[in-house]
């Protein structure tokens, strides 16, 4: 009955998208990029090669993901990799990615969805980065003998599938045959409905934010803005987050340099902020190199930068904790600096670990932005050195999941 539920919502699901495509931006980059999709799968389905598919709802899944993508590819180089997304967040930016095979979008769940894409593909194994939980894909992939292992997963009390009516929910975390989760609530939270073959491996994004530390790129034109000032560098802003943000930095007299990467790209929302800033901005894209330095706040109008920007900051913001959902605090940690942002955190591990150890702080308003920011202003040494060692001590949960997959392909199950 509640696949009928599920199923019934799926189509639903796909219908309002499609209604909507021709006046949403992103309805629309769904809808099209499932277009024909079974053609596009048909170079997939020639390869002789085994596949390894792994899937990714949007680009911070991804971006959590990539280590062990990396790191199959260097130890299984016989496999081919089909990379998939839910979102066109994830596709649009990564549908060029090198170290995948294939790269497209995942059809709608729908029961001939499934049971077509996992005929075509046949992979050799499966892997869900996090959140990805689709009922009609499990049950294909149980049918067909695939392992399937979830990695960087975590789960809460107020989920569907620790309800007392979950059953449903509950059978689609049976089909994995292993599950690694970043903390030890999650563990307890599956072995109270019976799911036990699980291991606490801790969070990817530490390895990844790990090799970003490592092949971080120069940006020439960022150490020049910068000129020896003390810089802030607020990644992933919305609307909410410069809501605090401007009327903060208005105020602010001491000696500041401020990079802005804006969550999204849109010239009249950044143009909207520089004109409400009282010091003077440029956007990246028209920066002149000659007189950077005397600029005050620099607006990055392109994507691909804020990782590699971090390196340059004394301190950092992190957009979508007013409403959007807290963007990757862990990418300006690992080169360590104290932390701020919004107020809904409390679903980000790393966010609470932080905030515990001194290292981050959430605020509300301008009035607490500029208590907390100007304190950190005069001694941030102690919060660099926690949020730096926060993220070294977390390391090595790709190799976790490479020993799980190592077990599982020796298996023969496929």
């Amino acid at each position: 009955m509640f696949s009928g539920f599920y199923n019934t919502g799926i189509f639903a699901y796909q219908t309002l998208l499609r209604l909507v495509a021709p006046f949403n931006p992103k309805a629309r980059q769904w809808v099209d990029g499932r277009r024909n999709w079974a053609n596009k799968l048909q170079k997939v389905a020639q390869n002789t090669s085994p596949i390894a598919w792994f899937h990714a709802a949007s680009l911070g899944e991804f971006e959590q993901g990539r280590p062990v993508i990396d790191a199959f590819r260097a130890q299984y180089p016989d496999y081919k990799v089909l990379l998939t997304f839910f979102s066109p967040s994830g596709y649009e930016v990564r549908k060029n990615y090198e170290g995948a095979d294939y790269v497209l979008y995942l059809p709608a769940d729908t029961p001939a969805n499934a049971r077509q894409f996992v005929r075509l593909v046949k992979p050799q194994l499966a892997l869900f980065i996090k959140y990805e939980f689709w009922y009609n894909y499990l049950r294909e992939l149980k049918a067909a003998g695939v392992p399937i292992i979830s990695f960087s997963a975590i789960f809460r009390p107020n989920q569907l599938f620790f309800k007392p009516w979950g059953q449903f929910y509950r059978s689609m975390l049976s089909n994995f045959d292993h599950i690694l989760v970043q903390n030890q609530e999650s563990i307890d939270l599956l072995e109270r409905i019976d799911i036990e073959n699980t291991t606490l491996a801790g969070d990817t994004r530490f390895d990844r934010v790990a090799q970003v530390m490592t092949t971080k790129n120069a940006i020439p034109l960022a150490e020049k803005f910068k000129n020896n000032s003390p810089l802030l560098v607020v990644g992933s802003a919305w609307q909410e987050d410069m809501n605090v943000l401007i009327p903060f930095l208005n105020a602010f007299t001491k000696p500041l340099k401020v990079i802005i990467a804006p969550h999204e790209i849109h010239d009249s929302e950044i143009d909207r902020w520089r004109s409400q800033l009282i010091k003077s901005s440029v956007r990246f894209s028209q920066a002149n190199e000659a007189d950077i330095a005397t600029i005050n706040v620099l607006v990055v109008d392109n994507v691909g930068l804020l990782s590699s920007l971090y390196q340059y900051g004394e301190f950092a913001y992190i957009g979508g904790a007013f409403k959007q959902g807290l963007h990757n605090i862990l990418e300006a940690a690992t080169f360590g600096m104290p932390l701020f942002f919004g107020p809904n955190y409390e679903k980000f591990q790393e966010a609470v670990d932080l905030v515990d150890e001194g290292a981050a702080f959430p605020i509300s308003n301008v009035a607490e932005l500029t208590l907390a920011f100007t304190k950190q202003y005069e001694d941030s040494a102690k919060a660099a050195q926690i949020s730096r060692q926060y993220v070294q001590r977390n390391i090595g949960a790709t190799a976790k999941v490479m020993d799980i997959i190592q077990t599982l392909l020796s298996t023969g199950r496929t």
